[in-house]
């Protein structure tokens, strides 16, 4: 499509319509749920707040300000074009995404200030940082969604061509993320390709297979690990576990760091494999969520986060809910999984009344998406599953992943808005 016919289409596409409305019932609980996320992200930091010099523009919940607020202007935006329209943009959406995630790889790129525990996953961009991998959530969703549009979808064998498109569009981008390495941001992509493939009504044959696939994968990390556990007990006395050294002793491995092997046995057995490390942050969160009670110690009463017991580096962002539950109890626990429950059932509701397939495909996918965001993040917090570093939506701490998720939900709004303007 050319420049001058896709600025012709995006303006046809912003016309106000009598039959489309707004859905109210998600942005009011996104909204919610990003005063809650500025509230506890002030209440995290806010011993080091008063220690510190820096005015309160520099501080991170005042940035989650400005970060809400631009990303509800990217919100509108979004909601009010047709849906169709990015149907039509995906591919070049989709290749634009990847250069970032290029750029960010190259050494030197990121700089000291955007190169973070030994990953490099951020482009500076005067005081704030961009994530590459948070876009490149939207342009998979995007890209998914065309290629399951456009193709024809039953048993195995007549979807292969799709199954390939697909198999390589999702690929590269995880391939590229892990490189950086970012396993959270990577592990979020399959789940929502697979809920998407799942209501385009592929043949059970492919999930069973998919499923065997899974196991097997989590036998061949846990093989893994007991090598990497051999490793460190026949090499106690030299071994270092920051410094990358079985990577660098087996010529045969998967393609894991010694600081995601770390988390698994942290989370296995925290205070036999690292009960200071990774094992603290997540006993420690245990404490807090357990120590809040049914109403809380109340905000910016946490003993946790106030006095450091919570890492303040992590508190903000990957660990907010507990800062949550040690402050507002399982009241204000149940609160925040309502207000997320709303969201999800909502977008299930929506997807359920698009006109088309792209729209319950687009619907559900972003509903998957934040499914796992969610559950994963809470489910790190109260030690069901090993750290990953996935943050809760419009909760948690970062620019980047605000404004993707801003675009995700607009995305959502949209089918909702134009539901019932046929071709």
């Amino acid at each position: 499509m050319r420049l001058s016919d896709a600025a012709a289409e995006l303006a046809r596409l912003l016309r106000p319509t009598t039959r489309s409305h707004w859905d109210w019932l998600t942005p009011a609980a996104l909204l919610a749920l990003g005063v809650v996320g500025v509230a506890f992200i002030y209440s995290a930091q806010h011993s080091v707040a008063h220690a510190a010099s820096a005015s309160w523009l520099r501080q991170d919940w005042f940035k989650q300000v400005l970060f809400l607020g631009l990303g509800v202007g990217v919100y509108l935006v979004v909601s009010l074009i047709d849906y169709r329209f990015w149907l039509r943009v995906a591919h070049g959406f989709y290749f634009a995404c990847l250069v970032p995630l290029v750029i960010v790889l190259i050494p030197g790129i990121s700089g000291e200030a955007a190169s973070r525990w030994g990953a490099q996953r951020w482009i500076p961009l005067g005081p704030f940082s961009f994530q590459p991998s948070e876009t490149a959530k939207v342009a998979v969703l995007l890209i998914v969604a065309g290629v399951l549009t456009r193709s024809r979808i039953g048993t195995v064998t007549e979807s292969l061509g799709a199954l390939g498109k697909l198999t390589l569009a999702v690929s590269l981008p995880m391939i590229l993320i892990l490189l950086q390495p970012d396993l959270k941001s990577a592990i979020v992509l399959p789940p929502m390709a697979f809920s998407m493939l799942y209501v385009s009504r592929l043949s059970p044959r492919f999930f069973a297979g998919a499923l065997g696939a899974f196991l097997l994968l989590v036998g061949a990390v846990a093989w893994d690990t007991s090598r990497y556990v051999a490793y460190m007990e026949a090499n106690a006395k030299s071994f270092s576990r920051d410094k990358g050294a079985f990577e660098d002793s087996t010529w045969f491995r998967l393609p894991l760091h010694d600081y995601q092997r770390n988390r698994l046995l942290s989370f296995i057995n925290p205070d036999k494999y690292d009960p200071n490390g990774i094992g603290w942050n997540q006993r420690q969160s245990l404490i807090s969520v357990g120590s809040g009670g049914l109403v809380g110690k109340g905000w910016t009463e946490g003993t946790q986060a106030q006095l450091g017991y919570l890492p303040r580096s992590v508190a903000h962002n990957d660990f907010i809910f507990a800062v949550i539950a040690e402050e507002k109890g399982f009241l204000g626990s149940l609160t925040v999984l309502g207000l997320f429950g709303i969201v999800l059932f909502n977008g299930i509701r929506i997807a359920d009344s698009a006109r088309d397939r792209l729209g319950t495909l687009l619907a559900i996918g972003v509903t998957a998406l934040f499914a796992v965001h969610v559950f994963v993040n809470i489910a790190m917090t109260i030690g069901l599953v090993p750290i990953t570093g996935i943050p809760l939506p419009f909760v948690s701490y970062g620019g980047s992943f605000v404004l993707s998720c801003c675009m995700l939900q607009g995305l959502v709004q949209s089918v909702w808005r134009f539901r019932r303007e046929f071709a």
